[in-house]
């Protein structure tokens, strides 16, 4: 996979942000059973996205997270760079850090120009185009809840 398990984190909660019909916060705790991310993980995660401007969080009884802005307006690199730098170009799939043309790796040459359309892929989508997908539901991954078996 090419994101972080943070950034995969990310996206999942900020897609289901997204596709609330309610404008209240949603809390953490409720996203993350959802999900099935650990909660304290996922408060670090969410509580970065808003420092970002990705997420509004507010404290309290009835706080929690939503959108800072309509899904229209935050792209899917807004949601994944602030953990995996994807704007800089610089990070390495090999795992040297940074990785450029005159410092590279062995794949830098040929990873480059993929790695130019990933970008572009993250930096040109927004999360009401995944709202407009009918499989949108695929990317939050959230655990399968299975009947029990039927007993005899």
């Amino acid at each position: 996979m090419i994101l972080s398990q943070t950034a995969e984190y990310a996206l999942r909660a900020v897609v289901l942000l997204a596709d609330r019909d309610s404008t209240a916060p949603a809390r953490v705790g409720e996203l993350a059973d959802t999900l099935g991310i650990p909660q304290n993980y996922l408060s670090k995660t969410l509580n970065a996205l808003a420092r970002t401007g990705v997420l509004a969080s507010t404290r309290g009884k009835g706080g929690g997270f939503r959108l800072a802005r309509p899904a229209a307006e935050v792209t899917l690199l807004q949601v994944i760079d602030p953990f995996d730098h994807f704007s800089t170009g610089r990070s390495c799939l090999m795992g040297k850090g940074e990785c450029s043309d005159t410092d590279s790796c062995a794949a830098h040459a040929t990873w480059k120009s993929v790695a130019a359309q990933v970008v572009g892929f993250f930096a040109k989508t927004t999360l009401a185009d995944l709202q407009k997908d009918p499989k949108k539901r695929d990317i939050l991954g959230a655990p399968r809840r299975t009947r029990s078996p039927a007993r005899r």
